[in-house]
């Protein structure tokens, strides 16, 4: 495979590997697998043999949770819609639905996936489109009962995957939070769905969700379903590690994108464009463009760097940072073949971690070379007036000042 060819030299003798991990999700009482299974490529980029092979294989190294949503495969499109959750139910026919923690989501407000429901001009989480989302997916998974139910994106407006401001102008009315969190009660007591989670979501709308709950007698979300890699820290960590905390919230993270869209593996930094065009990131223009910007790769190469001097491969110490995290329950791994799927789970159960001080010491220090040069980018495309190097000392004040193992955060009580 291609994107083995260009991983750094790697240590010698990794053929021993650490059992895999099953952790409470949330307070809820779902214990899952470190590795949750990404599907979101079935359908468009996998052949439903090759989803079927991965899957298997996956359930075979310990994988108990799998992961699709109702707008799947990716890229989104009324063509291809439902595949993946098809594929996942063929496959299922042949294994004890019990074993597994299924997890599936909702299309939060869209115009775009309009398509999905009858009659409708745009998605919205309410109790008519919950109700019709739940439904369809049942019938497709070929299951009587969803494991945890996310909801994908807000309905309400926050910037999504990759924007990083808050823009007042496009506040919206959105269904209220309790309305939501009725329509979801409605679906439990119903036997349909076991516990609740939320996506791409905010430390406001986790707060809300929780706080409203409580008020209300409602169910809580047991977990948040958000993008984290060494490419996408600091939305995470600056409040949501605080707002998630067992002693706090208690919302367990299923981190998705660990190799930021695969860019963290150095596929994308070659020249020759034609060894890469079914790469998932040259094959749909514009899909997780975040990830192939000049920053994104300025990182990259620095993060290569620091693998090949302590013997790693890129992917063994992207894989390895997010799987260290304290604060991750589950690292949802997708792969378009199933050697992919292989060196990723490989490289994810290394004996050699948690990574040494040296290495996150070293990754610590790209980091922040990195966020000084995205908070000046970030200024200068926002035109913000006053002192800019003040902006930024204040930015890297919160990095500088907090290390790897000040993080201390407990996945469970």
């Amino acid at each position: 495979m291609f994107r083995t060819s260009v991983m750094a030299k790697a240590s010698t003798e990794k053929a021993a590997k650490k059992a895999m991990e099953y952790r409470k999700l949330g307070d809820s009482e779902l214990n899952i697998s470190e590795i949750t299974m990404g599907t979101m490529t079935f359908g468009e980029q996998n052949t439903e043999k090759e989803s079927h092979e991965m899957l298997s294989y996956a359930v075979e190294h310990g994988i108990n949770c799998i992961d699709t949503a109702e707008a799947y495969p990716v890229p989104m499109k009324k063509e291809t819609q439902g595949k993946t959750d098809l594929y996942i139910s063929s496959w299922l026919k042949s294994q004890s639905r019990d074993k597994f923690v299924l997890a599936t989501k909702l299309c939060g407000y869209s115009e775009r996936t309009a398509y999905l429901r009858e009659n409708a001009e745009v998605t919205r989480v309410d109790a008519a489109n919950i109700k019709e989302s739940v439904e369809k997916s049942l019938k497709r998974l070929g299951t009587d009962y969803i494991d945890l139910l996310q909801i994908h994106w807000p309905d309400r407006y926050v910037p999504l995957f990759g924007d990083n401001y808050y823009d007042t102008s496009k506040w919206r009315a959105s269904v209220p939070f309790v309305e939501q969190l009725r329509a979801f009660q409605d679906l439990i007591n119903e036997g349909k769905v076991r516990y609740i989670g939320v996506s791409n979501e905010t430390s406001y709308g986790v707060m809300e969700f929780v706080h409203t709950a409580k008020l209300e007698g409602l169910p809580k979300i047991v977990s948040i379903q958000n993008g984290y890699s060494l490419l996408a820290r600091i939305r995470f960590e600056v409040d949501l590690v605080e707002v998630c905390h067992p002693k706090n919230c208690n919302v367990g993270l299923l981190a998705y994108s660990p190799l930021g869209g695969g860019s963290l593996s150095g596929k994308y930094l070659v020249t020759d464009l034609e060894a890469t065009k079914n790469a998932r990131l040259n094959l749909f223009p514009g899909f997780m463009e975040r990830y192939k910007g000049s920053l994104a790769k300025e990182a990259t190469i620095q993060y290569i760097e620091v693998a090949k001097k302590h013997g790693l491969t890129p992917v063994e110490l992207a894989l390895g940072f997010v799987r260290d995290r304290p604060f991750v329950t589950s690292t949802i791994i997708g792969a378009t073949s199933l050697e992919q799927l292989k060196e990723d789970i490989d490289a994810y159960l290394v004996t050699e971690g948690p990574l040494s001080p040296e290495v996150i010491a070293d990754i610590e220090a790209v980091f922040r070379r990195t966020i000084r040069k995205k908070t000046v980018k970030m200024l200068n495309e926002k035109k913000v007036i006053g002192s800019q190097d003040s902006v930024v000392t204040d930015t890297m004040n919160i990095y500088t000042k907090t290390r790897y193992t000040d993080l201390h955060m407990v996945r469970s009580v």
